[in-house]
Formats: structure tokens, sequence, C-alpha cells
């Protein structure tokens, strides 16, 4: 709440008033879209970290910890997209809708990868290898999750030492400087004076008082004494380095091998790495050197091998969770791990459903060789590009549906419904779906009167996207796919409030790297499709043109999608920012306070033009109720009215043609 703010005043004289900074709300950001599908890489299974659950090499070694089937990431661009889930190498269309969605516009997106809902540990269809030779056991090393993408994973590991200035007591025992850089948990190797080495590990550190000198030092409690004084102490650190066959590697240095050094190699594993798992077995114990003589060690690992991609094994319930309910508080799996981000806002599942029409093998025809073009003779020699179809749609067999059949179509309602419910559910996310390819339209028609919700819009028809090619290695191979409308969608709602500001229309933009529409649309669709709130992409003169930003509402109130946005927009504020109102006193002070800063935010999205009335007492109103029954209770009740302004969609054009015979145009 508002606090009062006293100057210091001594004597007579001008003094500056503290700057009193009344409460105020701002508008959220609304275009951060969600992404739910299939990815050849990702996080999947992942050890919950919590209270009850410390990070750490205990990671992978609570066999009890539960797992989080969805992991829900954050990614800034479509590299770094690639980084964690892969690129267009999967069967699924994941990639290239998030890849649209940036070539739009977008600057954030959260992505989660779907796997199949089994009880499995962690480590199941994970890749596997075994590094022997720098310690006295074997290191077992675990891909980070699930996929063939594990099997071209590579481990190096190294030993290195670092000099520790000391001196000894009268006992022997090791003296160093409070600044030194060891804790407990770190190995040492003391040599003596004839070059026998010792490892032993810091167990303690006791300050102790320099008897010589006005300083206090570090006393070292060691696992095992040098048998001689030692004329040399030195620090044992590893170093590992891994890397995978799609150029991503990692480094860390100055790792410790007792497993509780906050430093440790599994702990910094577990906590750090993005490729590899340290194995349970040897997780949370001390890694003892194969030889004193570290710097000569070396170690090679077998392989890695295991990896499971189980394209086959994924279902529609899959990208559910049935457990999950509207109450809690974080998110579940599938498509609820969004449920545990707040930014969030669009949710597009592009995998939801693989059309069947579409799901054989697609492939770009080779490239003849020699040949410049249709209207130019030969050139240069080009070899022949080969065909290539891996990992086509056809490998997600469960997710195939036929919209064409009654059947197939009454499938993919049900499920798009259950995404639906998801919405409303939490009424804090607003999903992005496609119209079945396909369809005629009475059947369209059929489709659309299964949902009556301001949670969803719909977009059709599916898209072209410009071509791009499979980053396998060896392979320069483009492959066509067909591109939901819905990532479009989402990239162009992303960009128009960025640019303009939530209350403009999604629409009326073009679709950047869209070359055609999948399916030839009849003249006229579009203008049929308009009135039942399915929003078209239709072909202009400057390329692919998003027309329409309706929600599938069948209420006039809420039949905009931006009326939607701005409405969960204010929700949002209010919800977020009005938190510091709770358990203040419930009098006329906190009620100006709370009045002015709603005002504050009202007032400008009225300046920005969200609001349809002239002034703005005509755009919004705020009312307190201050009732003695209400106030005795503890509550305190706001009723905020708003009149957002609706996108402007039809232009009149009337020609008239005068006595004279000129024509004029009025609109």
């Amino acid at each position: 709440m508002l606090q009062p703010v006293r100057s210091p005043l001594g004597a007579p004289g001008v003094f500056a008033l503290p700057d009193v900074r009344p409460p105020a709300l701002h508008p959220q950001r609304m275009d951060v879209c969600g992404f739910v599908g299939v990815a050849p890489r990702g996080p999947a299974r992942a050890p919950a970290i919590g209270a009850h659950w410390p990070p750490g090499w205990r990671t992978v070694a609570d066999a009890a910890r539960p797992l989080r089937r969805s992991v829900p990431v954050a990614v800034r661009s479509f590299d770094e997209y690639v980084q964690h889930f892969g690129a267009f190498e999967g069967p699924g269309l994941l990639p290239q809708a998030v890849a649209s969605y940036f070539e739009q516009g977008g600057r954030l997106a959260w992505i989660v990868r779907v796997v199949h809902d089994r009880v499995a540990p962690f480590d199941d269809g994970c890749a596997r290898a075994t590094l022997a030779g720098p310690f006295a056991l074997p290191l077992v090393f675990i891909a980070r999750n699930e996929g063939t993408w594990g099997n071209r994973l590579s481990v190096a590991l190294g030993l290195s030492t670092n000099s520790l200035a000391f001196t000894l007591d009268g006992t022997g025992r090791l003296l160093v400087d409070p600044r030194a850089p060891i804790q407990p948990g770190c190995t040492l190797r003391l040599t003596d004076a004839d070059g026998h080495a010792v490892l032993s590990v810091c167990l303690a550190l006791h300050r102790v008082r320099d008897a010589s000198r006005a300083r206090e030092r570090l006393r070292i409690e060691l696992s095992v004494a040098s048998p001689n004084p030692p004329v040399r102490a030195e620090l044992i650190e590893a170093t590992i380095a891994i890397a995978d066959a799609a150029g991503l590697g990692e480094r860390f240095d100055h790792l410790a091998l007792v497993p509780d050094h906050p430093q440790s190699l599994a702990s910094v594993l577990c906590e750090r790495s993005g490729l590899v798992w340290p194995h349970p077995d040897w997780a949370g114990a001390t890694l003892v050197p194969a030889d004193p003589q570290v710097e000569l060690l070396s170690g090679t690992h077998t392989a890695f091998a295991g990896g499971v991609d189980a394209w086959d094994t994924l279902v529609h319930d899959d990208f559910f969770d049935a457990a999950w309910s509207g109450a809690e508080e974080t998110g579940g799996g599938g498509i609820t791990a969004l449920a545990g981000v707040d930014s969030v806002t669009q949710l597009v599942v592009p995998d939801l459903y693989v059309p069947a029409q579409w799901a054989g093998t697609e492939f770009i025809a080779a490239v003849p060789a020699g040949a410049a073009g249709a209207d130019f003779g030969p050139c240069v020699d080009v070899a022949a590009v080969p065909a290539v179809a891996s990992h086509p749609p056809s490998a997600l067999a469960n997710l195939i549906l036929d919209p064409r059949t009654q059947a197939g179509l009454d499938d993919v309602i049900a499920l798009q419904r259950r995404v639906q419910d998801f919405c409303e559910a939490t009424q804090d996310h607003i999903a992005l779906v496609d119209v079945p390819p396909g369809l005629s339209l009475g059947r369209i028609e059929y489709w659309r009167a299964q949902f009556d919700t301001a949670w969803m819009a719909a977009y059709h028809p599916w898209l072209v996207p410009t071509r791009r090619r499979d980053e396998l290695p060896g392979d320069a191979q483009a492959r066509e796919r067909r591109l939901p409308p819905s990532a479009v969608a989402a990239g162009i709602v992303a960009s128009r409030e960025l640019q303009r500001g939530i209350q403009h229309g999604p629409a009326n933009e073009l679709a950047r790297e869209v070359v055609h529409v999948a399916q030839a649309q009849p003249e006229g669709r579009a203008d049929a499709l308009h009135p039942i709130n399915v929003n078209c992409f239709v072909r202009e003169p400057q390329g692919i043109v998003l027309v329409g930003a309706r929600t599938l509402s069948r209420d006039a109130d809420w039949r905009q999608l931006s009326v939607r946005r701005l409405v969960l927009m204010l929700r949002r504020a209010l919800r977020v920012q009005m938190q510091w109102a709770v358990f203040e006193p419930n009098g006329p002070r906190l009620w100006r306070d709370m009045r002015h800063a709603i005002e504050s935010l009202l007032r400008e999205l009225f300046r920005a033009g969200a609001f349809a009335g002239r002034t703005e007492a005509e755009s919004f109103f705020v009312r307190l109720h201050t009732e003695a029954a209400r106030l005795d209770r503890g509550e305190l009740l706001v009723e905020i009215g708003v009149a957002p302004a609706e996108p402007l969609e039809f232009i009149l054009v009337r020609l008239r043609r005068d006595g004279d015979g000129t024509l004029n145009l009025e609109e």
C-alpha cells in the first residue's frame, strides 16, 4: 500500500520532498506461444527437483524421485530450439511450426516434447556408453533423454593438478592460507622428498591460530596421511568434454572427484549438462584415480548405443494428462505442462494428429544433372541430389487420422475438444487450431458446429512453407512438409502485438516464408468461412495473407480474438500485480490506492485506442463495494467494466455514376 513519506525538517528553508510513487499496473506480455509436439530429442522424464528432492548427484541416485514426463523449455530463436530439440530429421511437424513462428516475428516460445506416457525410469530409451581408464571403476554415461540422437555422443575426460602452497605444523599436518582454493571434498596428491605420492581427500578444514604470526590458518584433515612429510601438495581436478554429431558441445573444468563437493563431476553433469547424465551406480561414489600419476591417465569409451526413438509407441493420449486438473498450481504431462508457465498465452499442438493424406513419404524430386532450367541449354554439370525420406510422418503410425472419413473427423474433433477443455480449465490459454485438411465446405461447417468457445481460434487452409533442409550428416536433400496454419498465425499474433499493441486485430498480415496453400481453394471459400468465424489464409498479389482474427465463440461479445486477448491480459495484470493489497488495512487509503492502480492501467489502454468509448467514462469504470457486512468478512469487491474496441473488418464502397457520365466512389 502507498505509505506516507516525511521529510526531515530542520532550520527554516527549502527541502526536497522525496518522490512518492503511487501504485500502478502495467500491461502484461501476451505474445508468447507454447508449442507441444514430437521431436527427436529434448527434455523428457526429467527427475523432479524441489524442496523434498535436492539437486546435485542425488537427482539420479534417488530411486523414489518422481519424474516429470513433460518439461517446458523457453527458446528465443529457432537456433536455440535446434540445440534443445533437434532440427527437421524427425517425423513430426513441431520444428516446422516453431521455425515458422519465429519467421513471422515471434520472439519467445515455450516448447514441450511429447513422449509416450509409461511407467519407466529416467534413462528408458536413452543411449549409454562406458568410459574406462582414468579411475579405479569404469564410468557409465547416459544420454540426457531418449532417442537415437544419443547414439552419436562422445565423451572425453582428463585429470590435471594444481600446486597448493602449504606449511606443516608440529604434528606434520598441512596448514594453508584461508584464501587457498580448497574445501572439503577436494582430492590431493601428496609427494614426499623421495618422490612417493599418496592420494588423499580433504575431509574438513579447521581454523587454527598461527603461533609465529598474528593470523589464522586452515588445518587440513585428510582421509589418508602421507607416511613421510610431504614436500609438494597438489589439487587433482577433472575436465570433461561432451559432443554430439550435430555440432553441439559442452566442457566443464575444475571438477572434484568426491560427490558431496559442490563442483563434483556427477553434480555438475546433473545440474548443468544438457547432453548426458552420470549413471546412478557411480554418481554418489568417490572417484579414485587409477594411478597417482594422474597426468598420464587417459580414458576411452565405448560407442554410445541403446537410444530408441519409439515413434510407433506415441498415441493421442500422450498429448494430455488424465490425472491433471485445473485446480493444480503446477503443470502435468503433455499440454498440461504449460499450466505451470505464467507467460504463455497462445497454444499450438502441430502433431496432435497426422492427416492420413500426408502421412506417406514426402520428398523433393532429385535435381537433374546438367540442366539449368526449362528455357536454357545445358551449362555446368551438376551432380544429382538423391531423394531421401528418413523418418516420414508415417513413422507416427498411432497418430494418423483421416479427417475425410466421418470416423476420422469425429476423432479429430474429440482431440481438439480435449485441447479446448484444457484452455477452459486454466482460463489462461488460447488454443490456435487447424481446420482438418481435405474437407468440403459442408464438412467444414459440420466441424465448426462442434465448437462454441472464446478460448479457441481456427485457421484454414494448411500451407506450404519454403523448402527446409534436413540437418542430417552428409545429407543435403530438402524435404517438403505441409505446415499447419495455426503455427503461422501464432507468429502473426506475436508480431502484431509487438509492433502495434494488443488492441490491434492479429490479421491482414503477409505470411512470411510461405509459398502456397497445401490444397487449392475454390473461389469464395474464405467469404463463406468468415461468417462462421474460421480465419483463412488467402492468396493476394503480394503473397499468402491472413484475413481473419476471430474466435470460435458464437457470442458476439467474444467474437474477436483481440477482445479475448485484451480481457485476458487485464485478468493477468490484476492477478499478478495486485498481490500487494493482501493483508493491508481494509480502509479508505487501500480503496484509494487500488482505484488509482486499476484506473492507471485502464487509462493507458484507453489512450492506446483499446476501448470503444470516446471518453474515459464511456470506455471503462471501476466500482468499489464497501458495505459493512462485506468489510466485516475481510472482503473488498471491485467491479471493473470495459468496452473493448473491435477491429474494423469491412469497408463499404459505393460506386455512383453522375449525369455527366463521371464515376464517383463513396466510402
